[in-house]
């Protein structure tokens, strides 16, 4: 709510009433001031405005605090001030709720007057006031993201405006469980991610890749569209190979499951393909295995490691993976995170990103892509 200054009158008035009071001409403050009357006289009319410096003259000549006579001039120039534009005070209001300018920035809202910024930004959350903001009804149920850093949320919803953009088949747990043995085979060869997102939707499950926003760290995101219609956020924050299938194996088996009903599940799962997940709830525990036997079997990992740690060649690595029948880069990093060492053959990590974005319906990256408000 704004502060509303009634116009005041100059300081000048009150110090002719002091004079009054003390029974001093103009001519008498002149000369306690050491300044001519026609000095004087454009400060009393206000058309010469009180100086900091003048301020504790005044306080000497009065004998009060120089305070005083700098705040009657500050309240005069307030009330005096233009009305500042409305469109301030609303966009202050937006941007501390949600990250409105990076909104604005990426293209999913516009830059507009008042009004039409907030109707935007309501449009986005799919919601009919501010007032219910962020919240989201799915389906027949109500779930609310306040306990979700605003970033993330904006996220999530912008994963799912573009999901409503895509035609898939019709959900089959069964068609998506099948699906896993012909998704292994695709880890041999960075490039091959391109036929991710087409296989996923014959199975009905929609994979939209969305950039993260500054300061969040999302990997990825189970949510449904309503109860028959799962999808898939990506990120891509870590560019890597075994990031993308640890946190993709991640996401279906989410969708398996049927978890993200009706609260959408944010994973940050980190730049390592960490399968451990100590203290984490039980559907991510779940999830965490699922991936990881998925790039490599646990038990298979764990004997290669005790049998060549600590002295672990290059000639090692390239050899198991290949009896792994997987790119080397999906067994650096599991070593990785194993030694806490994230610098080890790093020359085998590779970037899945631009080939990813050939077929994935995506947003960011120097790219918008259109979605119905």
């Amino acid at each position: 709510m704004s502060i509303k200054y009634a116009m005041l009158d100059p300081p000048g008035f009150f110090i002719k009433e002091e004079l009054d009071a003390r029974g001093w001409q103009q001519r008498d403050l002149g000369f306690v001031l050491g300044m001519s009357e026609q000095q004087l006289s454009r400060i009393l009319s206000g058309r010469q405005a009180i100086t900091p410096d003048l301020a504790r003259q005044l306080g000497d000549a009065f004998d009060v605090p120089a305070d005083f006579f700098a705040n009657l001039q500050k309240q005069y120039d307030l009330s005096r001030a233009k009305d500042p534009d409305p469109a301030i005070r609303t966009r202050a209001s937006l941007q501390s709720r949600f990250p409105v300018r990076e909104m604005v920035r990426r293209g999913w809202i516009e830059e507009a007057d008042p009004a039409l910024l907030e109707l935007q930004v309501a449009r986005f959350f799919e919601v009919e006031s501010l007032e219910e903001a962020p919240r989201y009804g799915m389906a027949a149920k109500r779930a609310h993201y306040n306990e979700d850093p605003p970033g993330q949320v904006v996220w999530l919803f912008r994963v799912r405006q573009l999901a409503r953009q895509l035609k898939a088949k019709a959900y089959s747990e069964s068609k998506l469980r099948s699906l896993l043995p012909q998704l292994r085979p695709l880890m041999i060869d960075p490039e091959a991610v391109k036929e991710v997102p087409n296989l996923l939707l014959e199975c009905g499950v929609r994979l939209v890749i969305v950039e993260w926003l500054p300061g969040t760290k999302i990997d990825g995101v189970c949510t449904w569209l309503d109860d028959e219609n799962p999808v898939i956020g990506l990120s891509t924050l870590h560019d890597r190979l075994d990031n993308f299938w640890f946190v993709l194996r991640h996401e279906i088996e989410h969708v398996l499951q049927g978890d993200g009903k009706e609260h959408a599940i944010f994973d940050q799962l980190g730049g390592e393909g960490d399968a451990t997940s100590g203290g984490t709830p039980e559907q991510e525990e779940r999830a965490n295995e699922a991936a990881a036997d998925f790039c490599v079997p646990r038990d298979r990992m764990r004997s290669f490691y005790d049998r060549k740690y600590p002295y672990i060649s290059e000639r090692d690595v390239v050899s198991f993976a290949s009896i792994m029948e997987v790119h080397p880069a999906i067994i650096v990093g599991q070593l990785q995170n194993m030694m806490k060492r994230h610098n080890y053959l790093r020359k085998y990590q590779v970037s899945i990103r631009k080939h990813l974005l050939e077929t994935a319906l995506s947003d960011g990256f120097g790219q918008v892509a259109h979605a119905n408000l």
